[in-house]
């Protein structure tokens, strides 16, 4: 059994899975006596996690009638952790498809600012460790070279807004391996290629070559995921 924060992230974690699962429909109330009894917890614990569920726009406290559950309109779907409970539920390939559609929006402008900048050879060094992991057919030191590749074309770009995307972007590529959703998940040198023709463009200065590569990259993974995703 969990114990002191383990408790609170065991708690936090089951309930706001069962939120996004659709397990706990929106305008259902959780009670804090209820939940400290199922999960054998104190009802501190359990209000902690309520105001961690609140933060995310899972919960609302109303008066009368208690912590109730929100729909996701209401949710923080930017969010690393709602990502990751997104990414473990029937919701997976929506979410998918609905950040790789923003990403589109971001990152071939990230890409346009970034070119020739100092950051520009940190994208590409990241780039280049994907294609060595492809060689060691090792799927960890990808994602790892994947995850620095995007952050470090992010805050190329001297966007702070752009820059804190990053933790969103690290969220969904995490939960692509997470779930190992067969061919969608998998790493190939033509995806690793597109990603070292946006880091040498930005090594060249090209804003043009790299916001069009950068662009490609992202409307390919689209493509994949919709090409995959299980029909209604």
């Amino acid at each position: 059994m969990p114990t002191g924060r383990g408790l609170h992230a065991h708690v936090l974690d089951t309930l706001g899975q069962r939120i996004v699962d659709g397990q706990l429909a929106a305008g259902s109330v959780l009670r804090p006596e209820t939940a400290a009894d199922e999960f054998g917890v104190s009802r501190s614990v359990v209000r902690e996690a309520l105001r961690v569920l609140q933060s995310l726009g899972l919960v609302e406290p109303r008066q009368r009638v208690g912590t109730q559950v929100l729909g996701i309109g209401s949710w923080e779907l930017l969010a690393p952790t709602v990502i990751r409970w997104r990414g473990a539920s029937p919701s997976y390939f929506d979410q998918q498809r609905e950040l790789l559609e923003l990403r589109l929006g971001v990152e071939p402008v990230a890409a346009s600012l970034a070119a020739g900048t100092p950051g520009a050879e940190a994208v590409l060094a990241a780039a280049s460790d994907m294609t060595d992991a492809c060689d060691r057919d090792d799927s960890r030191a990808y994602l790892e070279a994947d995850v620095r590749f995007h952050r470090a074309l992010l805050e190329a770009s001297g966007n702070a807004v752009f820059a804190h995307f990053a933790g969103t972007v690290e969220a969904l590529l995490r939960t692509r391996t997470s779930e190992s959703r067969d061919t969608i998940t998998r790493w190939t040198r033509d995806a690793a290629a597109r990603h070292v023709a946006v880091g040498r463009a930005l090594v060249a200065g090209d804003a043009g070559g790299a916001s069009a590569s950068a662009g490609e990259l992202v409307r390919v993974t689209r493509d994949e995921f919709i090409a995959e995703a299980p029909r209604p």
